[in-house]
């Protein structure tokens, strides 16, 4: 999901926009399904954590430079709904 995320963000598309929006519904998705239900309050939590801790940053900034930024961004977007 991670690699979708740094394809849209290459191609050009926003945080905002329906294709980001719809890689944040996968992510949520695929977190519920193989881990724990991650709720939007959850989700939101995790979308900050990807840029305030640098291990996380680091680590999702290896699918491209700016990643990390580009995915806690559409997180905010989707969980201020």
């Amino acid at each position: 999901v991670l690699t979708k995320f740094a394809e849209c963000k290459q191609n050009g598309y926003t945080a905002d926009s329906v294709e980001a929006q719809a890689l944040v519904i996968e992510l949520q998705n695929y977190i519920t399904e193989n881990y724990y239900t991650c709720t939007n309050e959850i989700l939101a939590g995790l979308g900050l954590m990807y840029v305030a801790d640098e291990r996380f940053k680091t680590n999702i900034d290896k699918h491209a430079v700016g990643t990390a930024e580009f995915v806690s961004k559409a997180i905010k977007v989707y969980c201020s709904k």
